[in-house]
């Protein structure tokens, strides 16, 4: 089956189908943020505006990486390209592989920035494939979007469960660490099983500028590709993506395990302005997600804008009331992690309390 056809069938699949973690999620169940009864401080003054990788947007977040690859996706990335070019946000493009292998398709991909001229826009290739194209096939998908910086997305559990997966993973952190001389930033980018802190190390020391931990708790890319193997009759595929659903590490927890000095990008699961709000008092620079806009670019750009606007709206209700006036505020937002995750991250050497004894008044001391 060609890229490009694989593509359109992963879209359609996202829209219809119930493809998110089912037994595991993100963690922010897990995660509260200290009420403060007194926030002395208007909500109307609030900035939420950051500098991500050299680039300034009004909010901290982006739409992550949907689409691209095939004819009937390029109004998609447009309407999604349009919204945040309105809203003064980030987005990710799909794997950009489609238009290497066909260049017909680049149209679909180069419509992002088309629609997005000012916007902080990052082009996206698999690890595996980078072994296949060379430091100059990821040059030329940079310069087909005009790209801030280019993510580098890590799905070899996907990859496993595809009949058509490249499962050689040999030599992946060679090419990462040969791209990483190029002239825009390189983003990591976890696809839905998370990153942990012994990779975000290796990482960091390889020269990459940011890591997109991509947890569990959004979209399965093992459950996509149950239903891709229903419809082929594969069963031995079908049994694989259902055991390993919700394999990997969960966003919340993964956040904090690439604490290693760099920009983090919280990615999967996020369905409300609160999970940003969390995302960002537990160490991520930026916050994103996919799945929620499927629908809405399916119906336009309009409808992506109200449902991130809401989204934006919930983030700023919670920064109003945990007294956070901006996003430097927010990284030191006293917070309480229990359950699940607490155990995890205690179990993993990470002292949880110090996050719930921190806090945004410099003159505060605890009695």
């Amino acid at each position: 089956m060609s890229t490009s056809r694989r593509k359109i069938e992963h879209l359609e699949l996202c829209a219809a189908s119930p493809v998110e973690s089912r037994k595991t999620g993100a963690g922010f169940d897990d995660v509260m943020l200290v009420h403060r009864a007194l926030p002395e401080m208007n909500m109307d003054d609030i900035d939420t505006s950051i500098r991500f990788l050299e680039k300034e947007m009004n909010a901290p977040f982006m739409i992550a990486s949907i689409t691209g690859g095939h004819p009937e996706t390029t109004a998609v990335n447009a309407a999604l390209a349009e919204a945040v070019e309105e809203l003064g946000l980030g987005i990710g493009v799909g794997s950009q592989r489609a238009a290497i292998e066909d260049p017909s398709q680049e149209e679909s991909f180069s419509i992002v920035r088309d629609k997005a001229p000012s916007a902080f826009v990052y082009g996206n290739i698999g690890a595996a494939q980078i072994r296949e194209y060379g430091v100059e096939g990821v040059e030329k998908i940079i310069e087909m979007i005009d790209a801030d910086a280019i993510a580098v997305h890590l799905n070899f559990l996907q990859e496993a469960i595809q009949p058509e997966g490249d499962r050689d993973a040999s030599g992946a952190l060679e090419v990462i660490k040969d791209i990483c001389s190029l002239a825009v930033p390189v983003i990591i980018k976890e696809t839905g099983a998370g990153i942990s802190h012994e990779d975000a190390f290796i990482l960091k020391e390889a020269g990459v500028a940011a890591i997109d931990v991509g947890g569990v708790g959004g979209t399965s890319w093992s459950g996509v590709e149950v239903y891709r193997a229903r419809e082929r009759k594969d069963t031995e595929s079908e049994m694989l993506g259902e055991l390993f659903w919700d394999f990997g590490i969960p966003t919340v927890p993964s956040i904090v395990e690439c604490s290693v000095s760099l920009p983090v990008i919280a990615t999967g699961g996020l369905r409300t302005g609160l999970d940003i709000a969390k995302s960002l008092a537990l160490g991520a620079s930026v916050a994103s997600a996919a799945l929620p806009f499927v629908g809405p670019a399916l119906q336009g750009k309009d409808a992506v804008v109200k449902n991130i606007e809401h989204m934006l709206k919930e983030m700023e209700v919670a920064m109003f009331l945990c007294g956070c006036r901006d996003l430097k505020d927010l990284h030191l937002a006293p917070t309480v992690i229990s359950g699940w995750t607490h155990e995890y991250l205690e179990l993993r050497g990470f002292n949880v309390k110090d996050f719930a004894l921190r806090s945004t008044n410099k003159d505060f001391q605890r009695v």
